[in-house]
């Protein structure tokens, strides 16, 4: 088939891997315009962008989803994967066999923007990928494949979005020939869920919480935006930590055996392994502990 891409993370390069070694043909890859990034706020071009430009493969950026009107109205099938755009109805019968979508979830679980970060946050033990066809809602559209996965204990949000970006491929390859046979996919079933985007918000960290529950925060919003509290009047992340049996005053920090040990709700505790100062690069929380030199009492806010 000659398909197209709607895709911008890098979670969708395995998946563009496989589709141009396969026997099918991309003949255009769709991903957003350039985006600020970085301190210095430059422009810089999305993943896929990067992957279609250094293969020479036809590339459309476009500001405005009715660009692609006449464009895509002669390939057989678009696939989107992480697109982030909300593509209109009209749009989607253009192709011969419309379009699917690649969601990192279960279908009908965890719809929307951050199903990933939401499963580990809510401490789901299988997770996996799911391909539909896509419809006006959110999300909604029959089921052509699901593939499950485990979810690993110490996996934080970039860790299982690289083993469910590996997955890709396979349910993608499971669903093309199923279009090709001719199959029906299957309507939704089950209890649907939201996985809404996370806010700042969100990631901010609450001593107050047991340390299970903000150990999952921790894994789930690493790498963006980060679980975050406060130090000194600064923002101050929490990249990787992991509970730690121990009965210290929530959001006080005590140093044990080298290790940084900090108080949460119900008696618990959380021991940090990886932080990110206000200004600096991540480091070990041993490192930044010996440079923050802490008096007896201090606190996170």
């Amino acid at each position: 088939m000659r398909i197209g891409v709607a895709a911008t993370p890098d979670v969708a390069i395995p998946t563009l891997n496989w589709l141009s070694n396969s026997e099918h043909e991309i003949g255009l890859v769709i991903s957003q315009p350039d985006r600020p990034a970085g301190r210095g706020r430059e422009l810089r071009p999305s993943p896929v962008t990067v992957w279609a430009q250094e293969r020479d493969i036809e590339l459309l950026r476009p500001h405005s989803p009715n660009e692609l009107i006449g464009v895509i109205d002669t390939l057989d099938l678009v696939l989107t994967i992480g697109y982030g755009v909300l593509l209109p109805e009209a749009l989607l019968s253009l192709p011969r066999y419309g379009f699917i979508n690649l969601h990192f979830s279960l279908l009908p679980a965890y719809r929307g923007a951050a199903p990933v970060q939401r499963a580990i946050e809510n401490g789901e033990s299988v997770t996996g990928v799911t391909v539909f066809s896509l419809d006006k809602g959110m999300d909604t559209g029959p089921i052509f494949t699901r593939v499950e996965l485990a979810i690993q204990g110490e996996w934080r949000s970039l860790e299982l979005l690289q083993a469910l970006a590996e997955l890709g491929p396979q349910a993608v390859n499971e669903t093309l020939l199923a279009i090709q046979a001719g199959v029906t996919p299957l309507p939704q079933q089950g209890l649907a869920t939201l996985a809404p985007k996370i806010s700042k918000e969100d990631a901010r960290i609450d001593w107050n919480l047991s340390s299970e529950i903000l150990s999952r925060k921790i894994r789930a919003f690493y790498p963006a935006p980060g679980a975050w509290c406060m130090w000194e009047e600064n923002s101050f992340k929490i990249t990787k930590s992991h509970v730690y049996a121990a009965d210290i005053p929530a959001g006080q920090i005590w140093a044990i055996d080298g290790d940084v040990v900090v108080g949460c709700g119900g008696a618990t505790a959380l021991c940090l392994d990886s932080v990110i100062p206000a200004g600096k690069k991540e480091m070990k929380a041993s490192e930044w502990a010996r440079g923050a030199r802490l008096s007896q009492g201090a606190h996170f806010g």
